[in-house]
């Protein structure tokens, strides 16, 4: 690998922005791909050999998949090697799901943030090693700017709170949105975000009741609906929700 490749990689990651390595398994030649406006673009090369345009397109399909390997080009191995972002879950609302879904969700891989600006909630001792953000929602979105590796969850039953938050996230592209609620609750909040401008199409990517329908009762078994939910999300499982029991 080149300087200045391993340079953009790392520039990639840092920013994180979805990446794609293509490497000539024959002789080491490589060419790297980075996702801007949600397109992989490949950065210019000194090589002139530049790989035909067939390899582009398995290289934006693994990335779509997420799945590296190798691809086959006119009798020419390539190693496709994916990178992508670590996802994120953000917390909204340092209450009792919060505590069981945060370390369920790092055992999963994701990167979880809590977020609550009331004093004696979010604090080191209820959430051991999650990080912490103790500003209102909408300045802590701002703050962290979502991106399509990001998992949103409100969780606080505070309008003051979610809504905010869910304003936020409802206007970018995290590839999960949920909110904490009974069915009434829910109407009532869609009707509020509808009222700040969220057209059917944007309502339709909230995920509420949050979690899969399993008859979840108690903090720990809503947290293990919510995190089996985003996992389906993410990995495009076709999993039907009817409505969860859970009181708003």
């Amino acid at each position: 690998m080149t300087p200045d490749t391993l340079r953009a990689l790392a520039a990639a990651r840092t920013s994180r922005q979805l990446s794609v390595l293509l490497t000539r398994l024959s002789d080491g030649q490589q060419h790297l791909l980075v996702e801007q406006d949600r397109t992989l673009s490949a950065l210019p090369s000194a090589n002139s050999d530049a790989p035909a345009s067939i390899l582009f397109g398995a290289a934006r399909q693994a990335a779509e998949t997420g799945r590296s390997g190798v691809f086959d080009l006119d009798g020419t191995d390539w190693f496709i090697h994916v990178h992508v972002p670590r996802s994120r879950l953000l917390l909204v609302g340092a209450v009792h799901v919060a505590q069981a879904l945060a370390p369920m969700a790092r055992t999963l891989g994701l990167d979880v943030t809590v977020i609550d600006p009331r004093g004696g909630f979010a604090t080191p001792e209820r959430f051991p090693g999650t990080t912490l953000v103790d500003l209102w929602p909408d300045e802590a979105m701002a703050m962290l700017a979502p991106d399509r590796h990001t998992a949103i969850v409100t969780l606080s039953h505070e309008a003051r709170l979610d809504d905010p938050a869910l304003d936020a996230a409802l206007s970018g592209p995290a590839f999960y949105v949920g909110a904490l609620g009974s069915r009434k609750t829910q109407a009532a909040r869609r009707e509020r975000l509808g009222a700040l401008g969220h057209d059917a199409d944007a309502l339709a990517r909230l995920h509420g009741p949050v979690g899969l329908s399993i008859g979840a009762i108690g903090p720990e078994e809503i947290a293990l609906s919510i995190i089996a939910e985003i996992v389906s999300v993410r990995r495009g499982a076709a999993l039907g929700r009817t409505g969860r029991s859970v009181a708003g």
